[in-house]
């Protein structure tokens, strides 16, 4: 993986309260940069504090069908509705307000110190809101293919509260080296985040119970040549 390429120290202990986004404790960011560091994935939950996602839950909460896209397979012109894959709405994320511009904020914050500690080159960060109605679904896939895409890290934030094992939609990541082995299952439940290298990790989401929300999100590098406008969302 392209962290043990670039770290060759461990990471310290006690990060410097500078480098933390300012919604998040210290524990569970210094774990995600370890993990990402030693496995390329990480599940933290209580990243940002309960006050901030109870606000994005009121984002998302607000938001109308009608005015959300269903959502599809790849990017631009290459864009299609695939309803065998996936069943999700999303809503992309601006900074129209002052709760969507912390969020985005926030994770520029640490897209600069990921780059810090491991030299990505990441460029920016997109992120959209998603929703799941009861009986959607993402089949398995991968959110880039090596040396196709600028996407780098992919990130959820999940925005449920009282979710629970019947309640369904967990997001399956699978092993890297056999795409038929399940590393975990996780419930998307309030707070929780999960990062995950891109290229690497095969993941789905399985059918939701019941109306669930998350954010999903990407850092990306700039892939803009003298010929070809590198494009977003």
């Amino acid at each position: 993986m392209i962290f043990d390429d670039v770290i060759n120290n461990p990471l310290p202990d006690d990060l410097p309260e500078a480098l933390l986004p300012a919604f998040s404790r210290l524990e569970p960011f210094a774990l995600l940069l370890k993990d990402l560091h030693t496995k390329g994935w990480s599940i933290q939950d209580d990243f940002f504090s309960d006050a901030f996602t109870d606000k994005l839950m009121e984002e998302v909460r607000g938001i109308q069908n009608e005015s959300m896209l269903q959502a599809g397979v790849g990017r631009k012109q290459d864009h299609q509705v695939v309803l065998d894959a996936r069943r999700d709405y999303i809503k992309w994320i601006d900074p129209i307000n002052e709760t969507r511009k912390t969020f985005l904020d926030e994770m520029e914050a640490l897209r600069v110190v990921l780059n810090r500690q491991f030299f990505l080159g990441l460029f920016d960060f997109e992120a959209h809101f998603a929703r799941y109605e009861e009986g959607a679904f993402y089949e398995k896939h991968m959110d880039a293919f090596k040396g196709q895409s600028n996407r780098i890290l992919s990130t959820v934030l999940y925005l449920n509260e009282d979710w629970l094992e019947d309640d369904g939609g967990e997001l399956v990541i699978y092993d890297e080296h056999d795409i038929d082995r399940e590393l975990g299952r996780f419930l998307p439940k309030k707070g929780r985040l999960a990062v995950f290298l891109s290229e690497d990790f095969y993941h789905e989401v399985k059918v939701a119970k019941r109306t669930r929300h998350s954010i999903a999100g990407w850092f990306r590098v700039n892939n803009t040549t003298a010929k070809t406008l590198d494009p977003d969302q």
